[in-house]
Order: C-alpha cells, then structure tokens, then sequence
C-alpha cells in the first residue's frame, strides 16, 4: 500500500504535514509513504524531524495550488503541482490513497478529472464523522457538490451508510435526511424527492427526514444534505464546541481559578472528542481510490490521523462495498429516471 500527502497544503505546511507523515510511518506496518512537495522547502522539515521507523518518500513538484484559487483552472493549469501528481499517480494505480489539507476543490476537481468515480457513483460526496453525545455521527456531502440532483443524495446515502458500518462499526445505520421539519413533506423540491428515493431504498434503514437540532440526539448514524447546507452545518459545529469550551473554561477560572485548574482534565476530554485533528479527515466518497481531505488548518496530529483513515479506508475494501451495493440498487439509483 503506497498513500501520498500532499506536503505543500494547508495553514501549516510544509512543517507539520511532514512531521504528521513521520510520526505516522511507524503505523504503517510496511505500507510506503509519500510526501509531494518543493524538495527545496520538504528536505529540511523531513531531516528536522529525523529518522522515521519507515521510509518516507519526497516527489519534488515545482508548483503549488493556493487556497485562494479557482480550483477547476488551476487544476488544468498547474499539472506540477502536488495535488495534481498525486492525482495522476493514483489515477495509474501507482498510488492507494492521497491525503491533502490545501484547496479543497482543486483537490475535489483533481480527483474527480484524473482518478474517475467508481462504477455506478453520479458525483462523489465528501463525509465527514462528527462526534455527538451519543458517538459520531456520518455527513455526506459537505462541500463537494453544492447544486446536486435527488439520485445524488441518494447515492451519498447508500455510500455514507457503507462507510458507516465498515469503518465506524455501526451494524445497521439509520440514514436520516436533514430538512426544515421531520414532517414527509417538508423541505425544497430536492429534498422532497430525495426523501421518496431513500424511503423506497430497501438497502437503506431511512429513518426520514431530520432536523439540525437531531444531529447530537442520536435521532440518526448518518446525515445526507447537500454540499452547501453540509458545509455550513460543519463549519457552524465546528465553531461552536470550540466556543463553548472556550467560554467554560473562561467562566470557571474567574469563578474559582483552584476549581479551573482541577477542571482542566476534564475540559481536555471533552475537547479531544470534538476535535477535528482527531478524526483525521473526510474522504471524498466515490471516487477510485482513497482521496482524505484534511481541514486547512491541519496539525500533525490531523494528518497522522488522515493516514490512518486512509489505511482503515483501503483495507476494508470500502470502494469495492459501495460498488456492489450500488449495483444492487438497481433503476432506483439511475439518474435517467429522475
């Protein structure tokens, strides 16, 4: 199993991108490691972190995608960059899987131009694991496709529930379906129609419709909503568990500064359940291959952890399930019908 990460994306690269593959080649059990970057800026982070417990390898690239840029162009521009060459690596099998914390649509686009979407997958979805009061929970998609059809929710469903139970170890997901009420006949037209597909999915234990407030309930396993609505759910979580611990802790020291310092524990707990660096990353469901985008502000913590998702992802087979279930599904999951 060979897995690229790409050294030159995110907040902090190169230093804590490479310093995270590092730590994470001793996990690897023989599997091959390959950093993609400007050797010029990777050689020094790798010889700063010294010797490794496994190989890991530098491909020099000579261009870097930025954040800021329009994802689609610079992917069809900048060919050297090291999300394009993990790419195309990955597209003739030369690599398993690729991780990256830089633009996440230019690495989205990358993907889908030169890796192709498996047998029966319309448009990939990337699923992110959110931690809830009651354990994790699954979203698909948060950001890869903003405008999809019905047949696209629910083909996230189905693909979303695979990664639930085979990764997650949930035996039989509950799919819900994020909407403005739990009513049937809530929603936009897109989710009205979803909602008829996936409650006639046999394969599917749907659940209906759900709303924001379910997701830390324990009402559903997984959550299927379009890319922009999931996006804006991720973000919002993400700030505001940050925010609460912030303003407990805050609260706390001014109340007791000896009942803060006991506290602090429990605090880092808490924290590390919802942090995303402990997840690793999200993995861009349907396409060939194991493609885990990181969040843009990735320590090394996240990416040794992206690496083990990536790894978890490829020897459970998790392309070849969605495949087959997909295939199972038969006219239901053809767009031509609706």
């Amino acid at each position: 199993m060979r897995i690229g990460i790409d050294a030159m994306g995110g907040d902090h690269a190169p230093r804590e991108i490479v310093r995270g593959a590092v730590e994470a080649a001793g996990m690897l059990n023989g599997h091959e490691l390959v950093l993609f970057g400007d050797e010029a800026l990777v050689r020094p982070e790798l010889e700063r972190c010294g010797r490794p417990d496994a190989p890991v390898h530098l491909v020099h690239t000579s261009q870097v995608i930025g954040m800021d840029e329009v994802p689609v162009e610079a992917v069809r521009q900048k060919k050297d960059s090291s999300i394009c060459r993990m790419a195309a690596m990955a597209a003739k099998r030369e690599l398993d899987g690729i991780i990256s914390a830089g633009n996440t649509g230019a690495f989205v686009a990358a993907a889908q131009l030169r890796m192709r979407a498996l047998p029966g997958v319309s448009r990939p979805g990337i699923a992110v694991v959110i931690p809830s009061f009651t354990g994790p929970i699954v979203m698909c998609d948060v950001g890869a496709n903003i405008t999809p059809k019905p047949h696209h929710l629910l083909q996230y469903a189905i693909m979303a529930g695979a990664y639930a139970r085979n990764v997650l170890k949930v035996e039989r997901p509950r799919v819900g379906l994020l909407s403005v009420g739990e009513e049937d006949l809530k929603g936009t037209a897109l989710v009205k129609t979803a909602h008829e597909l996936m409650r006639g999915c046999e394969r599917l234990t749907f659940v209906g419709n759900v709303e924001g407030r379910d997701l830390f309930r324990g009402t559903c396993d997984v959550v299927i909503c379009d890319g922009f609505v999931g996006n804006i759910c991720l973000k919002l979580t993400e700030g505001l568990a940050e925010g609460l611990l912030k303003t407990i802790s805050k609260e706390i020291a001014l109340a007791s500064p000896q009942l803060a310092e006991s506290f602090q524990p429990v605090v880092k707990r808490v924290w590390a359940n919802h942090d995303y660096a402990e997840y690793g990353g999200a993995p861009l469901l349907g396409v060939d291959g194991a493609c885990i985008i990181c969040h843009g502000s990735s320590n090394h913590v996240a990416i040794r952890n992206a690496v083990r998702v990536a790894t978890a992802y490829l020897e459970r087979n998790l392309n070849s399930i969605i495949a087959e279930d997909l295939a199972t599904m038969g006219p239901v999951a053809n767009h031509a019908n609706h």
